[in-house]
């Protein structure tokens, strides 16, 4: 049975996301309700989005990387643990004991919470799953049982559910997006440490009442002040600190080249993100009458993946900018023991802030600040949890071309991956225990939070 289960997840990574979700939509559309042609569009035109957006990020790894490289070679320091990226850590995942059995068995967990009421949200992005199983994966292996990984996955879960839960509704408000909220494995963690940075930001005289919204920034800047005129700006920027001008008429041509290609990402992705959303509406529709149907009278939240959001001007413009930001922390980090090159997962950083982003308001400063600090922490638990990683990735079969440590900021910096990777290398079953205890309260009062607030 184990080994079958591990034959369907190896199909399911080798697929891909572009792949694999528009199959696992069609079947969920028709289970759902949905006419079969309807669901083979709506599966289609998911896959397509997800290909245009990882094209962008690939364009967007591809002129990045180089420049990002340059400028860690002109500090000269010792980053010794490569960011391999989500890619690779999906590979992983997957491909783990845990990965094996994860999209069932959290799939059977979230109907249960949905029966019980401990959650309002239908996670239909089975394909992210796996950074439930990237979790479990860590801890299997370093407490050496099976359970245990099994056992954290799913308490994973149920906090990244809660999550979701808890900030739907400014979410909500602010994208526009009705009954849909995110329990991303990558972005959930983050929307709580936005919170209280946020209420630090608001008691700083000065600083509270800056305003640094996408509207605010076009209003005061003009043209300048738009989306694809700050891609190019930044472009230019990390242009000239990558590569500098050691070589004029090379080294010019690069710089212009990253701005107009920044430029290309800041128009563009937005657009694959629209693409996206085309396809997933009517599977959202149908899972929202499929629950309600079964469960009258209570309010539900459809699950997707935070990609939607990550074309929004405020998220990419943030990302953007935090791509030097990065850099330079990690280089600033180097002495007080982070170890960790920021490489592959650069591109990836507007799943990092795209809920931490609605609550600071869209505001793109508030939003820099807080997204420094929050992968500032999360570079030292990326180092820390880089031996086991790699550990992990080698009895997964995945092909370690670097030759030494490996590591990621999707999601090795997570702070949901510190918490997990802690609690069961120093606590155990105990340690497990506790956390899984203080999921489900944590997910109660979450229920209670929001019920209180309605009936008021």
């Amino acid at each position: 049975m184990n080994g079958t289960l591990e034959a369907i997840s190896k199909l399911f990574l080798d697929l891909g996301a572009s792949i694999a979700l528009p199959i696992l939509i069609t079947i969920f559309g028709v289970a759902l309700g949905e006419k079969l042609p309807r669901a083979f569009r709506a599966g289609v035109m998911i896959g397509i989005g997800f290909i245009g957006i990882n094209l962008i990020i690939g364009l967007l790894f591809g002129q990045v990387g180089p420049a990002a490289e340059g400028l860690v070679h002109r500090f000269n320091v010792d980053l010794s643990i490569v960011d391999v990226g989500w890619p690779a850590s999906a590979a992983i995942a997957f491909g783990s004991k845990v990965g094996a059995v994860i999209i069932p068995v959290c799939l059977l967990l979230n109907v249960v919470l949905l029966f019980l009421g401990l959650t309002k949200t239908f996670d239909i992005d089975l394909w992210n799953y796996w950074h439930f199983a990237f979790i479990g994966g860590l801890v299997g292996s370093i407490t050496h049982s099976y359970a245990k990984g099994i056992a954290t996955a799913c308490i994973a879960m149920v906090l990244t559910l809660a999550l979701a839960d808890w900030a739907a509704p400014r979410i909500q408000a602010h994208y526009d997006y009705p009954d849909i909220s995110f329990p991303h494995g990558t972005s959930a963690p983050y929307a709580l440490l936005a919170f209280p940075l946020n209420w630090v930001f608001d008691r700083i005289p000065g600083f509270r009442n800056l305003k640094a919204d996408p509207d605010s920034i076009q209003k005061r800047f003009g043209i300048f002040g738009e989306s694809m005129m700050l891609g190019l700006g930044i472009g230019l920027l990390l242009g000239i600190a990558g590569f500098g001008l050691s070589d004029p008429r090379t080294d010019i041509i690069k710089i212009l080249g990253l701005g107009i290609n920044l430029a290309a990402v800041m128009l563009l992705l937005p657009r694959m993100v629209a693409i996206l959303m085309e396809g997933l509406i009517p599977i959202s529709e149908a899972a929202r009458n499929f629950v309600q149907k079964r469960f009258p009278g209570r309010k539900f939240y459809i699950g997707l993946d935070s990609a939607i959001v990550i074309g929004q001007p405020a998220v990419i413009a943030t990302s953007l900018i935090l791509v030097p930001v990065t850099l330079l922390t990690a280089i600033a980090l180097a002495p007080m023991g982070n170890k960790v090159l920021p490489l592959v997962d650069l591109a990836t950083i507007p799943f990092i802030v795209a809920l931490m982003v609605p609550i600071f308001r869209g505001n793109i400063v508030r939003s820099i600040v807080g997204g420094a600090i929050a992968i500032g922490g999360g570079l030292f638990i990326a180092t820390a949890i880089g031996p086991t990683l790699t550990s992990v990735a080698v009895e997964s079969g995945f092909e370690n071309t670097t030759g030494g440590t490996i590591s990621s900021l999707v999601d090795g910096a997570n702070p949901m991956t510190g918490l997990f990777y802690w609690l069961g290398n120093v606590g155990g079953w105990f340690g497990i225990g506790a956390l899984g205890v203080a999921s489900l309260a944590f997910a109660f009062w979450v229920k209670m939070k929001v019920k209180s607030t309605v009936s008021a």
